[in-house]
C-alpha cells in the first residue's frame, strides 16, 4: 500500500509516544551547553547527555560495548567514554572524521595543548597572509581583514602540525572559529549564504584565544578515571570494516535522513578554506563517493540504475512498496521546476541501509540492541514510510524485533514549507 501521507494511526506499535523520561531532544541544540560536545556543532546530530543515559542504563544492566556507524562529530563516543564503557565507531566523512578525532583528544595533555596553542598564536603573528590561493566562496565569506588573521592561523597550525594530540586540538580551535569569524551568512553547519551578512563577526585572533580557553576548560573537567578510550574508524557504514565481529551489545546512532541534506556540501566552507578542496565540484570525489546516498546531488539522473537498484535482493522485504514510491516520484519530479531525482535517491538511500543492517548484523552480539535517532520523509510530498521500512530490512537482516519512540514533530508549521506532509522524528529501537 502506497502512504502518500502519514499516517501513525496504520501503525499502532510503531509510534506509542515515549515515557516522559524518554522524550530527552533528538537534536544537537542542547549539546551546545555541554563540555566538549560544545567545541563544534553539528547540525546533524542529537543529545549528548541522552546517549549517555542510554549507554548508562544498559551497563547498569550488564556488561555494555557501544558502536556508532555514523559516529560523526563524536557524540556517542563521547558519551560512552564519560559512561566509562568501551566503544567503537565508524565515520566515511574524511573532514567530519577528523572533527571527532580531534575531539576524542579531549582526555590529552593538557599543558601541552596550551602550549600548541600559545606557540600557533604568536606564530600567526609574526606571519604575512597570502589572500591569492583562496577560492571566491572563501573571499566572499570573509573580509580581507579577517581572512588575513586566519590565514596566519592555518598556517601556523599546520607548519606546528606534528601529528599530536595537541596538533589535532590545535587544528580542531581554528575549524571552530571559521564560522564565527564570518560576515556572511554562515550559520553552523548549514550551507554558506554569502549574500547574507552578520552584524559582528568575530575577529580571528581573539576567537582563536576564547576558543583554546573554552577548550582547555573543558579537558580540565572531563571526566578521566581511567576508563577505556574510544577507538574510531575512517570507514563506511555499509561495511563497518575493522570493526570484530560480535563486538557491539548497544549500538546508538542517527544515520543520514532521507531528506536530501548535502553533508558534503555543508563542510565546503571549512574545506575550501583549508585548502582540501578547490569547489564545489570536488566534493563528488572527496565526499561523496564515501558517504551513504541521502541527497539527489549523489544520483545524478544517469548515474543509477534503478531496475538493478529495486531488484537487488536486499531490499525484497520492501520491493513493491519502495518500487511504487519510486515511480510516483518519477512521475512527479516532471512536473517540478528542478526535477530533483528523489526517486534514484530514495531506492539508493535505502539499499545503502539494507547493507547497514547487514553490517550492524555482523558487528553486533547477540543478543544485543540498536537505536537509530530517526525521521521519516516526504520529497515532492510522497510519504516515505522510513521507519517502517528500516525496521522491516533489520528484520531481513537477521534482527528480532523494533519498535518506535516518536520524540517530536516536524513540518507541522507550513508556512513557506515547500509540501504539506506531517512528518515525525524518535527513536527506532532494534533488537537481536
Amino acid at each position: 500500500m502506497l502512504l502518500k501521507t502519514f499516517q501513525p494511526a496504520l501503525f499502532p506499535e510503531l509510534f506509542a509516544d515515549p515515557p516522559v523520561s524518554e522524550a530527552a531532544s533528538s537534536t544537537f541544540v542542547d549539546n551546545m551547553r555541554l563540555p566538549v560536545h560544545r567545541w563544534i556543532r553539528f547540525s546533524a546530530g542529537f543529545s549528548g547527555a541522552w546517549a549517555q543515559s542510554v549507554i548508562e542504563s544498559a551497563a547498569s544492566r550488564g556488561e555494555t560495548r557501544v558502536f556508532d556507524p555514523f559516529s560523526g562529530s563524536g557524540t556517542t563516543l563521547i558519551a560512552a567514554e564519560d559512561a566509562g564503557v568501551e566503544a567503537a565507531g565508524v565515520e566515511a566523512h574524511p573532514f567530519v572524521y577528523r572533527l571527532a578525532r580531534a575531539k576524542l583528544a579531549r582526555r590529552s595533555d593538557i599543558a601541552a595543548f596550551r602550549e600548541a596553542a600559545k606557540s600557533i598564536r604568536a606564530g600567526a603573528a609574526r606571519r604575512k597572509p597570502d589572500l591569492s590561493q583562496y577560492p571566491a566562496l572563501i573571499r566572499a565569506c570573509y573580509t580581507d581583514e579577517a581572512l588575513g588573521e586566519l590565514d596566519c592561523l592555518r598556517a601556523a597550525v599546520q607548519a606546528d602540525d606534528d601529528g599530536s594530540d595537541a596538533a589535532q586540538l590545535a587544528w580542531l580551535t581554528l575549524v571552530g572559529i571559521l564560522r564565527k569569524c564570518s560576515h556572511a551568512g554562515t550559520a553552523q553547519w548549514q550551507y554558506v549564504l554569502p549574500k547574507k551578512s552578520k552584524q559582528s563577526p568575530a575577529r580571528p585572533f581573539a576567537a582563536f584565544e576564547e576558543q583554546a580557553q573554552l577548550m582547555l576548560a573543558d579537558m580540565a573537567a572531563s571526566p578521566d578515571d581511567g576508563g577505556p578510550a574510544a577507538n574510531l574508524l575512517h570507514a563506511d557504514a555499509r561495511d563497518c570494516k575493522g570493526v570484530p565481529d560480535g563486538f557491539a551489545t548497544l549500538v546508538v546512532t542517527s544515520p543520514p535522513y532521507a531528506n536530501n541534506y548535502d553533508y558534503a556540501d555543508a563542510t565546503r566552507l571549512e574545506m575550501c578554506f583549508l585548502q582540501e578542496i578547490k569547489g564545489w565540484g570536488d566534493l563528488q570525489s572527496t565526499v561523496r563517493r564515501h558517504l551513504v546516498r541521502s541527497c539527489t546531488q549523489h544520483v545524478p539522473e544517469k548515474a543509477v540504475n534503478l531496475h538493478a537498484v529495486l531488484t537487488d535482493p536486499v531490499l525484497a522485504p520492501i520491493k513493491d512498496e519502495i518500487a511504487a514510491v519510486c515511480e510516483e516520484l518519477a512521475t512527479v519530479r516532471l512536473s517540478k521546476g528542478g526535477k530533483k531525482t528523489y526517486h534514484l535517491m530514495v531506492a539508493c538511500y535505502f539499499h545503502d541501509l539494507a547493507r547497514v543492517w547487514t553490517a550492524l548484523r555482523r558487528v553486533c552480539d547477540s543478543p544485543s540492541e540498536v537505536c537509530f535517532v530517526i525521521g521519516d520523509s516526504a520529497p515532492y510530498g510522497v510519504y516515505v514510510p522510513v521507519i517502517d521500512w528500516l525496521g522491516r530490512l533489520a528484520l531481513a537482516a537477521g534482527f528480532k524485533t523494533f519498535r518506535f519512540d516518536r520524540t517530536r514533530d516536524r513540518n507541522v508549521k507550513w508556512k513557506n514549507r515547500k509540501h504539506r506532509v506531517p512528518l515525525c522524528e524518535g527513536r527506532l529501537w532494534v533488537e537481536g
